[in-house]
């Protein structure tokens, strides 16, 4: 599945640009499966930076994982037509491959656990098993 998608894509830059990122045969209309393919390429970059710490692909999704996808797919749609990028997009892009890096390094965290631990689930954390328990059921009758 995806990180994101053509809506979320377009709640960011307007269709008219999108059609004009897309459409190499002008026909007026989104070409989506280039909106799919730089999607593709925006996700398996992210997975590349973030298989050493989290299990990729995601699932669900988390917020900042669909903003870096949404992020980079919008770069890889203006790298495919526009000599200039827009400032804007330039630096959200560095922003998030920064972000990614950080991941890649460990300094940076999705904000998802990586590792399950009893006290965040309501249980309780413990070191001792049944067998040296220092108060035992025989014991704790005398109180």
């Amino acid at each position: 599945m995806p990180y994101c998608t053509l809506t979320d894509i377009k709640k960011l830059i307007p269709e008219v640009t999108v059609i004009q990122l897309t459409d190499d045969e002008d026909t007026g209309a989104v070409v989506t499966s280039r909106v799919d393919e730089a999607i593709a390429q925006a996700d398996a970059e992210i997975d590349s930076h973030c298989r050493k710490k989290y299990s990729v692909p995601f699932s669900p999704i988390p917020d900042i994982v669909r903003k870096w996808s949404v992020d980079i797919s919008i770069y890889n749609l203006y790298s495919r037509r526009v000599e200039e990028l827009p400032a804007t997009r330039a630096d959200r892009y560095k922003n998030t491959i920064r972000q990614l890096e950080g991941v890649d390094k460990g300094s940076t965290s999705i904000g998802e656990s990586t590792e399950s631990t009893a006290t965040s689930e309501g249980g309780v954390a413990t070191n001792k098993t049944a067998s040296d328990s220092v108060f035992t059921p025989d014991t704790l009758t005398n109180y």
